[in-house]
């Protein structure tokens, strides 16, 4: 009894550990605020989407908390999902921020977040590293030139003293 009990225990802890994490995945209320893009530059347009309301319910939107204020969101005419936009300021520092939704009729708040970036996924920077003088066709041609002739004078420096030390001359 004693060893088929030990085995029947850990399968009953592991299947209730199992069932307690999957809950809040199948408890939790559908219908949170979408924000699309989830990352975004300063500059950039944002969607913001709930079906929180309701089929063809409204509600109005804050983005106070980066900058952009309020905005309303309705349903359009091909989606029963309340949709608003806004533009997140130019002004806005790089963070996560919460934007937040209030439907119409029910008063439910309803949350999403928006994480601000300096550069977004599809841009590289582009141009020369400002670091001081140097590199292969960098944006001065003077100081390339500079830099060209000072290694040039330096090789035939070294080639004529070794040249004198191979024929015995002495340094």
């Amino acid at each position: 009894m004693r060893r088929t009990a030990r085995p029947l225990t850990g399968t009953a802890l592991a299947v209730a550990a199992a069932a307690l994490a999957a809950a809040p995945a199948y408890g939790a209320p559908t219908g949170d605020v979408e924000v699309s893009p989830s990352s975004v530059v300063p500059g950039g347009h944002v969607t913001v989407r709930t079906a929180a309301c309701g089929d063809g319910g409204t509600a109005t939107g804050d983005a106070s908390a980066v900058g952009a204020g309020s905005l309303s969101l309705a349903p359009n005419p091909h989606e029963q999902d309340a949709t608003g936009r806004f533009r997140v300021p130019p002004s806005a520092q790089p963070g996560t921020y919460e934007i937040t939704a209030t439907c119409t009729g029910s008063g439910r708040r309803i949350t999403g977040d928006l994480v601000v970036t300096l550069t977004s996924e599809g841009r590289h920077p582009r141009g020369s590293v400002k670091t001081g003088v140097g590199g292969a066709l960098g944006p001065d041609p003077v100081q390339t030139a500079a830099g060209v002739a000072a290694l040039a004078v330096a090789a035939a420096g070294g080639t004529w003293l070794l040249h004198r030390r191979a024929r015995g001359d002495g340094i």
